[in-house]
């Protein structure tokens, strides 16, 4: 017993800490909007009779989730009119892209996906831009608020509020469009984003580092500073090349097959309630392990030893659901296969997410984690956008084994940097 109380108190209770849980909040409300620009959208798309096709190519409108350093420069360097002075720069920068957010997601509800799917691509786009923009907010205010120790389970905590966000968005979502319709579904998406954004007034705004404003540098002294000198400072670091690539493969494997896996449910017959109860609500529990799980091992083996051992189990977990599709129409074996991809995919991306965030400078966060974050969404959007193609090709058995070669070439530039850069963690704190 004793044993066990140690265990709680040494790997459990640092996560009730204050500023943790308020990262898990902002986690919830950054994770909310990203399947209604894609993920849920893909099942309403399907239903409406959009084919799959079609449905891979919606994948291009998260590409604001890979291009989002462009503008989050001005995140760090320009401070709002009024907003800025009253809630400080992170919270009055947070307001903003929630309130924008919201206006988005009503215009995207309204849309109809079969007689104007252009227009709904146009509001899924700006649906992805705002939630972008919240994301460099939220990242940036994870990594300043958080002590050096506490990145580990910070990490853990805005994953699992990001995913609790996600299975707001995705299981709410469809048991709402079961029983009423998709407009109000997304709807009532849209006013927990703008509730939430209540409690952001209550949340404590981090210590803000002395920056120079645009006034006093000028505008050519301004690019310099917060445009210029995040790049420059990233690209000083060991084998920043290398570090990129692998951003951009680590979870390819995984965004390839998630693409295409609610189409893939509702093929084989999957009512959309079963799709909420198994993929979503017990998703998130086994999620949650995973997370745990994955705190636990970036304490006990460190950090670059965690991300070998949890990208080899996230890239293998993709044959559940090769037995699934020869399995079809099984809810066993369904709960069998969410299982293990979630829990393998919690330990991946708690090691992924505090390695990302071990990789900054704290002059520069919204900027230099913009850029990581973004080169990650780069094999998720992009690359993974002819995964309906290859469907239609290959079958989907097929399909779930080609996702696990392409998980392959994350880890070999892994195991390349553990081996010629095993010191190029850890974070800078340059002014």
């Amino acid at each position: 017993m004793a044993n066990i109380y140690s265990f709680l108190a040494k790997y459990l209770l640092p996560y009730f800490q204050r500023e943790l849980l308020v990262i898990l909040f902002l986690g919830f409300l950054s994770g909310l909007p990203l399947l209604l620009s894609f993920g849920t959208l893909s099942a309403w798309l399907r239903e409406a009779g959009v084919d799959r096709s079609t449905i891979g190519l919606f994948a291009l409108v998260g590409l604001p989730y890979a291009l989002k350093p462009i503008w989050a420069p001005l995140i760090d360097g320009l401070k709002l009119p009024f907003v800025t002075a009253l809630l400080g720069r992170r919270r009055g920068w947070l307001i903003v892209s929630q309130v924008m957010l919201l206006f988005a997601i009503v215009n995207l509800a309204f849309s109809d996906p079969l007689n104007a799917p252009i227009s709904m691509a146009v509001f899924a786009v700006l649906v992805a831009f705002f939630s972008a923009s919240q994301d460099i907010v939220i990242d940036a205010y994870r990594i300043e608020i958080l002590e050096e120790e506490q990145q580990g389970m910070g990490a853990a905590m805005v994953t699992y509020g990001y995913r609790a966000g996600m299975l707001m968005a995705g299981a709410g979502t469809l048991y709402l469009a079961d029983y009423w319709s998709w407009t109000h579904a997304y709807l009532i998406m849209g006013l927990i984003i703008i509730t939430g954004s209540l409690l952001v007034l209550f949340s404590p705004e981090p210590d803000e580092l002395e920056s120079p404003t645009m006034h006093k540098l000028g505008l050519g002294g301004w690019i310099y500073q917060f445009v210029v000198r995040p790049f420059l400072d990233f690209s000083s670091r060991p084998g920043w090349v290398l570090i990129l690539l692998f951003i951009v493969t680590f979870k390819l494997g995984d965004a390839f097959l998630s693409v295409m896996t609610n189409p893939f449910y509702i093929d084989l017959g999957f009512s959309k309630s079963e799709i909420a109860e198994v993929t979503k609500l017990f998703g998130v529990l086994a999620l949650g392990v995973g997370l745990f799980v994955g705190g636990i091992m970036i304490q006990k083996f460190g950090l670059l030893a965690s991300l070998i051992i949890t990208g080899v189990l996230q890239a293998v977990s993709n044959l559940a659901f090769a037995y699934q599709a020869a399995s079809g129409n099984d809810l066993e074996v369904l709960i069998f296969t969410i299982a293990i991809e979630n829990v393998t995919g919690g330990m991946g991306t708690a090691a992924f997410v505090a390695y990302l965030s071990s990789l900054t400078n704290t002059a520069f966060t919204a900027t230099q984690y913009a850029l990581l974050s973004a080169f990650m969404s780069l094999g998720r959007n992009l690359l993974s956008s002819p995964s309906g193609y290859v469907v239609d090709a290959v079958g989907w058995i097929e399909f779930f084994i080609i996702s696990v070669v392409i998980a392959i070439p994350g880890l070999l530039l892994l195991l390349l940097l553990v081996k010629r850069y095993p010191n190029h963690v850890g974070r800078r704190r340059e002014t």
